[in-house]
């Protein structure tokens, strides 16, 4: 077996890179840890933003106004960057478009489902039913791509949804039947969306570098919020809102969407999209806490077993 050869010190003499390689491993596993943190606070955030009156269609048009500026520096500054070199291909209008068209399912309907959801069922049960997509990408791969549907994925399928299922008959005593099943048909929804621009998104990313891409995504997302709103409400009602959810979208914006996405990317990036993913399946039980913390959430031992069960299910997916 060859080996990569040696770095050598300045007197010639073998140097050791393993001191940058081992802090390269730890910065990546410490950013996958804080982005995974960041991302499950974003149900928490978006239950008290709805304790002071605000719905998912006004809380996802806070988030895209003050997500939207960040995004937009990053692109110019990435089209800057990108004319300085001499090499530099510009993206084509096609792959413009898929971009666009990628983030509408992944950020825009995915978003806005799952934030819609949220009025009907707890931040638990709303974390759960949605990290329950990895087993939906692996279905849809099989359905459209040919891709080999093994025991593990059929298995993890099952563990899935059996832990969406134990949770779901806990949930029922806490809250109406009819609200607790459209709360989790709409999280489901969210998560079919998100798996549809997951499962096509890498092509385009590849094509065009994963930054470029978020950000094009997030921008197009914007346009649909807008219109959303536009169409459903006076910009008026904006101003007659709590000032606080203001604070609130802000950070639902800035600390649960843009940092810990780029977080997380560089963390694939440093770590690997598998241990990326295994430290990812800590999001729901960060959620459980923080909403029986935080928001007095009740909680039983088969919120604890469903959530488990579930966990186990995505864990068979994300292994090769």
């Amino acid at each position: 077996m060859s080996h990569a050869p040696q770095a050598s010190n300045d007197d010639g003499t073998p140097g050791d890179n393993s001191s940058a390689e081992d802090h390269r491993f730890v910065s990546g596993v410490a950013m996958a840890i804080i982005g995974t943190f960041l991302f499950a606070s974003k149900s928490i955030v978006a239950k008290l933003v709805y304790g002071l009156g605000l719905d998912a269609t006004g809380l996802l048009t806070l988030r895209m106004v003050f997500s939207f500026p960040v995004y937009l520096f990053v692109w110019l500054a990435l089209k800057r960057r990108a004319a300085a070199k001499q090499s530099a291909k510009p993206i084509s209008r096609r792959l413009i478009f898929r971009a666009l068209l990628l983030g509408f399912f992944g950020y825009y309907l995915a978003a806005y489902l799952d934030l819609l959801g949220l009025e009907y069922i707890s931040a638990q049960m709303e974390r759960l039913t949605l990290f329950s997509y990895p087993a939906i990408i692996a279905v849809l791969a099989w359905m459209f791509l040919g891709e080999r549907l093994s025991w593990k994925i059929v298995l993890s399928i099952g563990l899935c949804y059996v832990g969406v299922w134990l949770m779901y008959s806990q949930e029922r005593n806490y809250a109406g039947d009819a609200d607790t099943t459209k709360g989790i048909i709409l999280v489901m929804g969210a998560a079919l969306s998100y798996s549809i621009y997951v499962l096509f998104a890498k092509p385009t990313m590849q094509a065009i570098g994963s930054r470029e891409f978020t950000s094009l995504a997030m921008m197009g997302s914007t346009v649909f919020v807008a219109i959303q709103f536009a169409a459903t409400r006076p910009l008026a009602s904006f101003f007659q809102s709590n000032p606080l959810v203001f604070v609130y979208g802000a950070g639902l914006a800035i600390g649960c969407t843009v940092i810990p996405s780029y977080l997380i990317n560089e963390a694939i990036v440093r770590i690997g999209a598998t241990r990326t993913s295994v430290i990812g399946s800590a999001g729901p039980v960060l959620t459980m806490l923080l909403a029986i913390l935080l928001l007095k959430e009740p909680s039983t031992p088969y919120h604890f077993i469903g959530m488990s069960v579930a966990i186990i299910g995505v864990a068979l997916v994300a292994k090769k």
